[in-house]
């Protein structure tokens, strides 16, 4: 028999039918829109891999929240190992903003002034008015290192920050400009930072960002790693830094090649470089930026204010490039480069979003890419 439903209960069944319909749209709308970031990213990512080759892991954050992460080709090109998002790259000069970082702690705890001439820590050093401030803005004309050891001679063992010193002091070549009258980009400064820093406090520079950085922000895969070479010490998930040899036609790792060679005579300078970490801990370092985890937001601000050198704005504050963006607004970032990787932070900090991206083969592509996820961030 059939059942007969009066008008008031067709009328509840049809209104218990239409709430369904509608939480389910509103179901699939949401993961559908959950998605799109996800798919517009990888396609622009895809992109630069299809078309440059490009190898290494990379990291997007909107609104201080991962919306992309993905890893793509070898950690080691010789033994086709994988990468995956825990595998741990030389950063080369993006560590500089931790060098910068720890020179901003040891200020806030009185143990030192911006204003203070090197010479105060590093007496051996006889250059007259090159201050700290100088070292953290690039604006010392202290001349790099790596070319006054090829005009001099490298050191008969792999070279460490005392051997700049000595370098220095024994040829004191001649600055670039007078201190605050130009701007060079200077890794010289960063690894007298860095011996600075143990000076001042006492204790070894890696051993001081592990303390005071590291193990706080529970960056749990970041160190100060260049003993590879020196004591034989191996990171587990290493991502091993290849360059691609035109004579062999394939990748290799540049300490093979002779026109590299550096890479071995310099292993034990630190300041300049030697950061090692991941794009997940990166992503925390730039989180704890937006707080006082670390130093006052004063302090902070500071640091991403454009120097003034000579009359004239320089696009770097202390450890980081600043810049405007027309989609993004204020951007502050940094790259790296060592035989074997390149390196990028992109910092979108008027909206809290980041773009990380650490390469293992040279950096094929890594440019387009990040400008290309630049525009993309803007549109999201």
């Amino acid at each position: 028999m059939k059942h007969l439903l009066t008008p008031k209960v067709k009328l509840a069944l049809l209104i218990s039918i239409g709430v369904i319909m509608f939480s389910s749209c509103k179901k699939e709308k949401t993961l559908s829109t959950a998605k799109m970031p996800f798919a517009a990213i990888d396609s622009v990512v895809q992109g630069v891999v299809d078309t440059a080759k490009f190898n290494g892991n990379v990291l997007v954050a909107k609104d201080g929240k991962i919306i992309y992460q993905r890893s793509i080709g070898f950690a080691n090109y010789d033994t086709h190992a994988l990468l995956n998002d825990s595998s741990v790259f030389e950063l080369a000069s993006v560590s500089k903003q931790f060098t910068a970082m720890a020179i901003m702690m040891l200020k806030e705890q009185g143990k030192l002034s911006y204003d203070d001439e090197i010479r105060k820590y590093l007496p051996e050093i006889r250059y007259k008015g090159i201050t700290i401030r100088h070292f953290l803005t690039h604006t010392s004309g202290i001349p790099d290192y790596m070319a006054e050891f090829e005009r001099y001679g490298y050191p008969p063992h792999i070279a460490f920050n005392d051997d700049i010193i000595i370098l220095l002091k024994k040829n004191k070549p001649a600055t670039h400009f007078p201190p605050g009258k130009g701007w060079e980009y200077s890794n010289t400064a960063y690894a007298l930072l860095a011996s600075i820093i143990e000076r001042v406090s006492g204790k070894a520079y890696g051993d001081f960002l592990a303390a005071n950085i590291f193990e706080p922000l529970e960056m749990h895969h970041t160190r100060i790693y260049n003993t590879r070479r020196t004591k034989k010490d191996i990171i587990r998930n290493y991502a091993y830094g290849f360059v691609y040899s035109d004579k062999l036609r394939r990748y290799v790792p540049p300490d093979s090649l002779q026109e590299f060679s550096f890479v071995i005579k310099l292993d034990g300078i630190q300041g300049d470089g030697v950061v090692n970490s991941t794009t997940g801990d990166l992503f925390k370092w730039d989180q704890a930026l937006y707080t006082e985890k670390l130093v006052k937001k004063t302090t902070l601000e500071e640091a991403f204010t454009s120097v003034v050198a000579n009359d004239t704005t320089r696009n770097y504050g202390f450890g980081w490039g600043i810049t405007q963006d027309p989609l993004n607004g204020k951007v502050v970032r940094h790259s790296g480069g060592w035989p074997g990787y390149a390196t990028h932070i992109r910092r979108f900090i008027d909206h809290n979003d980041c773009i990380i991206v650490l390469t293992n083969n040279d950096g094929a592509g890594l440019g387009s890419l990040c400008d290309a996820l630049s525009k993309k961030l803007g549109t999201l």
